[in-house]
């Protein structure tokens, strides 16, 4: 049941077309506003998002992993749809480098982890604190991870590095624009039943994920999609810097 009216709205979602990005854009759809759904190479599903969410939904391909196709994204949307309310920067990448991988090899993997998961961060929080502040403000909400706080396995450390550059970024955000009415969030999802996730069990069997856990289910990606959209409600604007951990309790099992 839609419990928040974003009637009117329009929201740039990166990373849309599955997982978690895939349930925040429907959840945002559902509630009345009109949802960017960026992807990159999943084309059928972004289609099939189309189809389930029909004219709340517009379709934006982009390789984040450029720095000039990130900067164009928002060009496009904002010209498309008009003013934007808010961003959520979902979209990311998790690649296993172990740490005795050749340098050629593991700067690789560094170098495009980050690509993804901190300058196409930050170059689409920019375009958005400067198309705020023309618009009276918004919000930008970024998914982050436990693995800013906690960190993760030595074969994600370049993951753990770029999330925990996007929380210093939110919060940076958030503290230097909140009298211009720009807010800015973290969530912090653990393990989330995505197909990230049940690549983590078939790799590192089911114990690895389950007993990291407090709770006896897994995330759900529409568990993050209910942060989101509550945030972007405007409901919670006095969290704002703020982050929400929504990983089953990791932090305290």
């Amino acid at each position: 049941m839609t419990t928040m009216d974003l009637t009117g709205k329009n929201i740039l979602v990166t990373g849309a077309s599955r997982g978690i990005g895939r349930a925040i854009a429907l959840e945002l759809a559902d509630c009345g506003a009109t949802v960017a759904a960026h992807y990159n190479s999943g084309q059928n599903e972004a289609e099939e998002l189309l189809i389930q969410a029909g004219n709340n939904i517009k379709l934006y391909k982009a390789d984040l992993s450029s720095a000039l196709a990130a900067q164009e994204l928002f060009a496009k949307v904002a010209t498309d749809l008009g003013p934007l309310e808010v961003l959520v920067n979902n979209a990311g990448v998790a690649f296993k480098s172990e740490i005795d991988k050749p340098l050629e090899g593991w700067l690789e993997d560094w170098n495009k982890t980050m690509a993804i998961n901190l300058q196409a961060v930050g170059i689409l929080s920019k375009n958005a604190v400067n198309h705020f502040k023309e618009h009276g403000g918004g919000r930008l909400i970024n998914i982050s991870s436990r693995a800013a706080f906690r960190g993760d396995t030595e074969d994600y450390l370049a993951y753990a590095a770029s999330k925990g550059g996007v929380v210093a970024l939110t919060r940076s955000i958030a503290r230097a624009f909140g009298k211009q009415n720009i807010k800015a969030f973290n969530i912090a999802p653990g393990f989330v039943q995505t197909d990230m996730a049940n690549d983590f069990i078939k790799e590192y069997g089911a114990s690895f994920v389950y007993d990291d856990i407090a709770l006896d289910k897994i995330t759900q990606p529409e568990d993050i999609a209910h942060m989101v959209a509550f945030l972007a409600s405007g409901l919670g604007d006095h969290a704002t810097g703020g982050t929400f951990d929504i990983n089953a309790g990791s932090y305290v099992h």
